[in-house]
């Protein structure tokens, strides 16, 4: 039996009401560990509920800067994009926030973690994924999976019951996970996938119709893959992301409705908004055509769905993915440069790229200029590349 716990804390309705049961079910201390990742939250109301609910201590982590440079950029430079849609918003913060949730029960002697994700989805696989690799003989507690309660109506009662303040309400009856990088909605009145999610659920992005007649460009300068200024201006990796949020949201950039494949083989509709992150993407990929060798663009192409899948999947401290991420931040050194792109009404078109590593020779690619190319070399190579399929037909 567990003799303190660190609970991985939202102040939600599920966490408000985890902490309580932990208390009275297991009789031993529990500490409250909140991971600020730029999500919208009144910290000092969280605290005082968290207290209020029985929790020794609340502990909230400024997680922001390391969560967009380690994991969000990293993302980025990997081109990670699990089923070729979705951003991986959710999937890249769960790593970092049981990493510290580790470092903080080790610090106060805590032998158990405990976290709120439901046995349906993939946060319980993420979680304790990295629990294992972390910290193996800490116990895992899960009470999604062992509590009698059967759905967020028990919750609700169980909330009244106990004077815990009830956060959800029927007119947004969804699941809502966000941090910096994106805002998810999932569950309620999404689990239709007939129907088109209702306009006043975005808390993030203008609509597309709705944004800004006039188109507006900006600059975005990498080092080594990592974004690190915008229109001129150096900023810390997690301010260069508000910005590019704030001029995505405004022009109505990063929504995606997609029915993904959970890892525990469910279907599942979610619903994002990560304008910032979209911005990004298409930067970065505009910069490497320009810098990286055909070669090792196909190679890196060709191991982008495994990463966005173990990043999905939860394997962030699994080896073959440290080793994947040593390649990817090798495929890196080149990409160094400027991209300039047009934000207009939902869309990020490329307007301009250079780089000082750039491989583009007009010489070379001009119809104009022989530029040291030989258009007589041509010959021998189709012959050869002709050879095998004329051996076909003989």
């Amino acid at each position: 039996m567990a003799k303190k716990i660190v609970l991985a804390y939202s102040g939600g309705l599920d966490t408000s009401v985890i902490l309580k049961w932990l208390i009275e079910t297991y009789k031993c201390p529990v500490i409250a560990y909140v991971a600020d990742l730029g999500q919208e939250e009144d910290w000092e109301e969280i605290k005082k509920k968290g207290l209020a609910c029985g929790a020794e201590e609340v502990i909230i982590k400024d997680l922001k800067e390391e969560f967009v440079k380690n994991y969000v950029f990293f993302a980025i430079k990997a081109g990670a994009r699990y089923e070729d849609w979705y951003l991986l918003g959710t999937s890249l913060a769960r790593p970092l926030i049981a990493r510290i949730q580790v470092e903080i029960a080790r610090e106060k002697g805590a032998d158990a973690l405990a976290h709120g994700a439901t046995g349906k989805g993939n946060d319980q696989v993420r979680f304790e994924l990295a629990y294992a690799a972390l910290a193996p003989e800490m116990e895992v507690i899960a009470p999604w999976r062992i509590w009698n309660f059967k759905g967020r109506k028990d919750l609700i009662a169980y909330a009244k019951e106990k004077g815990i303040p009830v956060p959800v309400t029927p007119e947004k009856p969804y699941s809502i996970d966000a941090n910096l990088f994106h805002i998810s909605y999932e569950g309620g009145i999404l689990e239709d996938p007939w129907q088109e999610p209702p306009e006043d659920m975005f808390m993030w992005t203008t609509s597309p119709e709705k944004a800004p007649d006039t188109p507006e460009y900006v600059e975005i300068d990498f080092e080594k893959g990592e974004p690190v200024a915008v229109n001129g201006e150096r900023l810390s990796p997690a301010n260069l992301l508000k910005r590019l949020n704030e001029l995505g949201a405004k022009h109505g950039i990063g929504r995606v409705d997609m029915v993904e494949n959970r890892f525990v083989g469910i279907k599942s509709r979610g619903v994002y908004e990560t304008p910032g992150g979209t911005i990004l993407h298409i930067a970065h990929r505009a910069l490497e055509q320009i810098t990286l060798d055909r070669e090792v663009m196909r190679l890196k192409d060709g191991l982008m769905p495994k990463i966005a899948e173990l990043i999905y999947y939860g394997f962030w401290f699994a080896p073959e993915f440290q080793a994947l991420k040593k390649t990817i931040e090798e495929t890196q050194e080149r990409v160094s440069g400027r991209v300039r792109l047009k934000l207009y009404k939902g869309q990020v078109y490329v307007a301009g790229r250079r780089s000082p590593n750039s491989l583009y020779k007009p010489g070379l690619a001009s119809f104009d200029e022989e530029g040291g190319y030989s258009q007589k070399d041509a010959n021998g190579f189709i012959r050869l590349q002709g050879l095998r399929l004329k051996v076909l037909k003989n």
